[in-house]
């Protein structure tokens, strides 16, 4: 069996009488790549905090990285990386004062070795007098990962680490993780991007603070019992709106010159799909689900906490 880093149950958070994590369970184990998603305000950066110590939970139970999440806050935070959002390193500062900083402060050992590596192994070092404020994104994320790993964690918790860096940045930031749980380190990791959330072991999804549902992304794909078809052709705008008024088409979805039409109900959708089959100028097929469709019909059952 699978060591498990963290292994939660029943972590709820409430702000100002309003819960925006209910109940959550978690169980991530040893060397996984673990995707965390949902929209904007599901829940994830405040579930992220309550796993890293910087939040206690209201209620709920369980251990991270062996310690309770709950009675040892400060043992949890000195031995994760926790990689937030937003850039918050010291823009006035080059990458080299950023990290012997981040190290002062973690009060480690071998500074100069350890910062020395982290510009290696990341590709900093010919940045290292660089300031910080003067970096691209996606040098930027290079900087907050290498201070993130600096102090050998066990255990990575990136919350939307790849936001607003192009797509070779990211692509090259997802080839480092991969490296990373292949070496035993585990990663929790939040994103928006499907071809992202495809490169995870294992995905959970989590909508207006409830978790809708987990596993690897054919696990979701196959659980989820959509059924698909993709339709190409001329007057696919005009057929949109045909098909928005179909009670089985619970999604119309344009991908590039075709569109996918999807619905929980395959025997359903299939026939009122039927009229439009021998359409002249359509050619239709059937299709498998992705994980966008997935999600989407996750979120249409979940129910909105907003108050």
């Amino acid at each position: 069996m699978s060591e498990a880093v963290i292994e939660v149950r029943g972590l709820t958070k409430a702000f100002s009488g309003k819960t925006v994590v209910d109940h959550l369970a978690l169980t991530v184990n040893r060397g996984e790549i673990f995707g965390f998603l949902g929209p904007n305000g599901s829940g994830k950066t405040t579930s992220i905090r309550m796993l890293c110590g910087l939040l206690t939970p209201d209620a709920g139970e369980g251990t991270c990285i062996g310690y309770d999440v709950i009675r040892d806050a400060q043992k949890i935070k000195r031995e994760v990386g926790y990689m937030t959002q937003r850039f918050s390193f010291w823009e006035d500062l080059s990458i080299r004062e950023n990290l012997e900083f981040v190290a002062r402060i973690y009060e480690m050992d071998r500074i100069e070795q350890r910062v020395s590596e982290s510009l290696d192994h990341l590709g900093l070092k010919q940045r290292e007098t660089q300031l910080a404020g003067q970096l691209s994104g996606g040098w930027k994320q290079r900087l907050a990962l290498a201070a993130c790993l600096m102090h050998e964690p066990k255990l990575l918790l990136l919350d939307e680490p790849t936001a607003g860096v192009d797509p070779k940045a990211r692509r090259d930031f997802w080839e480092e993780l991969h490296r990373l749980a292949s070496a035993g380190i585990t990663i929790m990791v939040s994103t928006h991007y499907m071809d992202e959330a495809e490169r995870c072991h294992r995905l959970a999804y989590i909508a207006y603070g409830k978790l809708l549902a987990q596993g690897t992304p054919n696990e979701l794909v196959a659980a989820s019992k959509l059924s698909t078809w993709t339709v190409s052709g001329h007057g696919l705008h005009e057929l949109t709106e045909e098909l928005h008024k179909l009670s089985a088409a619970e999604q119309v979805v344009p991908f590039g010159n075709a569109m996918h039409v999807s619905g929980p109900d395959g025997k359903a959708l299939e026939e009122e799909l039927k009229p439009f089959f021998n359409r002249v100028g359509l050619q239709w097929s059937r299709d498998e689900p992705r994980l966008e469709d997935v999600f989407i019909h996750l979120l249409h059952q979940a129910q909105d906490n907003y108050q």
